[in-house]
């Protein structure tokens, strides 16, 4: 595929998904929920409509399960999912010979803002609870507030944070202009998640974003 109006602005390869991360995945997956353990790969891209022949080449050429597909105004995103590692990594040579690109053409990932919050108050608490799909936020607890772009990458990040500390993973979005993550725990532990997903997000080579 050529042509200077796409652009590949996320290639995200997940190699182990955390139990925390799978389970959070279930409740908003549209298609095969996946569990922990499993290899996924995340691709975002403009024009967005480029998801719906690009999964059906991924899903028919190799022994992928299609968890999500989306359109939205901007970008499109769609992710895949297996227990074989060599699987995902097959789906990602697919993507990238389909629509002739490199790894190194993905959009570079950008930490937008982070903050961390201590002694989380219970009414503050309360509201962020509303909004949760993930574990419940409580009182007096630490919480990391993470905004990347291109959205994709906070799938990253989540899964990253998780490995390195016993944290709470409360909330994530990976639709739109920024990716979106909300974690809870001791300030320590906090803190060293904060630490491994800045560590991933930095980590992911590519060109500057436009």
């Amino acid at each position: 595929m050529n042509g200077d109006s796409f652009q590949l602005r996320a290639y995200c390869h997940i190699d182990r998904m955390q139990p925390q991360f799978a389970a959070f995945i279930g409740t908003i997956t549209q298609g095969d929920p996946p569990v922990e353990g499993m290899a996924s790969l995340y691709v975002e891209m403009a024009p967005g409509n480029w998801v719906f022949p690009m999964v059906d080449q991924v899903v028919k050429s190799t022994d992928v399960r299609p968890g999500t597909q989306i359109v939205e105004r901007e970008f499109g995103m769609f992710e895949v999912h297996s227990m074989s590692q060599a699987d995902v990594l097959r789906a990602g040579e697919v993507v990238l010979e389909t629509l002739d690109r490199r790894i190194e053409d993905r959009v570079k990932p950008q930490v937008a803002s982070m903050q961390v919050i201590t002694n989380v108050n219970p009414y503050q608490a309360q509201l962020l609870n509303r909004f949760n799909r993930g574990t419940m936020i409580v009182a007096g607890q630490t919480m990391l507030v993470l905004e990347v772009a291109p959205a994709a990458y906070i799938t990253l990040a989540a899964n990253e944070a998780e490995k390195a500390a016993p944290v709470w993973l409360n909330h994530f979005s990976s639709v739109g202009v920024y990716g979106r993550l909300w974690m809870s725990g001791s300030e320590s532990d906090i803190l060293a998640a904060r630490d491994a997903a800045i560590t991933a997000i930095e980590s992911i080579t590519g060109k500057p974003g436009a």
